[in-house]
């Protein structure tokens, strides 16, 4: 269930001061693994929630979630072996081939991602990628700019957990394409930054597939006590590397079978 955050214990607690400091200020942090006990994921989500739930009372909305951390080249760029989650607020969506100010970040990356978008909700005992296919509405390509309050990017995965699973901006394209029409883990994606190939995968480096992604996704997520519902957006994870993000640069992103979107930032530090 979602926890507010005066059930949390002192070093959750201190521990979600210290990401909303780091927010507010715009300065990354330190790592927060410090405050929480190794690997303790539960306190990490609390974290997380009790965050969410400060957003939802000022007024955002959850629109859906993201699953992070699922393909092998990211987990090796960042030293973390196991996927996370974090929510997705409206404030977060972005459209496309609308400049982004970089200011509205601390430390961006971009990745590209297929997206789902749910038709039914997702609460059943048992949750796999029939089941995940069946509530589907369709899916898009997305970009997703992660981010990182954590300074250097010096995460594990408490972490990043309890920093929302590194969550930072998204766009979604414009077309939308039912799952009947495709073969997920064969969609081809690549990067551009402006001319150049900065990143390519395909749907297969988002754990093998990402219906398994979105199925991992919804049964933890169901576990947590905040199922996946009808009209929510889900970000599968990544489908191969992610690429640094720089005023000035503009990224275009195509996966077969989807199409594209594009975007690009704006702006400097504040």
């Amino acid at each position: 269930m979602p926890v507010p955050a005066s059930t949390l214990d002192t070093g959750a607690a201190k521990a979600l001061n210290r990401l909303s400091e780091a927010r507010t200020t715009r300065r990354p942090c330190a790592p927060v693994r410090d405050l929480l006990s190794p690997g303790d994921l539960d306190a990490a989500y609390a974290v997380q929630s009790a965050w969410a739930e400060r957003q939802v009372a000022s007024g955002t909305r959850i629109v859906g979630r993201k699953v992070g951390l699922t393909n092998p080249a990211v987990q090796k760029q960042l030293g973390v072996d196991q996927p996370d989650f974090g929510v997705l607020l409206d404030t977060m969506a972005c459209p496309a081939d609308v400049p982004v100010d970089i200011a509205r970040t601390l430390q961006p990356k971009i990745e590209g991602e297929i997206a789902f978008v749910l038709g039914h909700d997702l609460t059943a005992p048992v949750i796999g990628p029939v089941e995940v296919a069946d509530a589907t509405a369709h899916v898009v390509a997305a970009l997703e700019i992660v981010d990182s309050r954590i300074a250097a990017w010096d995460i594990d995965i408490v972490d990043t957990v309890a920093d929302n699973a590194s969550s930072g901006l998204f766009a979604l394209g414009e077309r939308h394409v039912g799952l009947g029409e495709l073969d997920l883990p064969a969609c081809l994606m690549t990067l551009r930054r402006d001319d150049e190939v900065v990143s390519k995968g395909s749907g297969a480096g988002c754990l093998g597939d990402p219906l398994v992604a979105v199925a991992w996704l919804a049964t933890t997520a169901r576990d947590h006590g905040r199922p996946l519902r009808a009209g929510e957006i889900v970000l599968s994870g990544a489908l191969g590397p992610m690429v640094p993000v720089a005023p000035g640069d503009g990224f275009h992103l195509r996966i077969s079978g989807l199409g594209e979107v594009r975007t690009s930032f704006t702006g400097g530090a504040s």
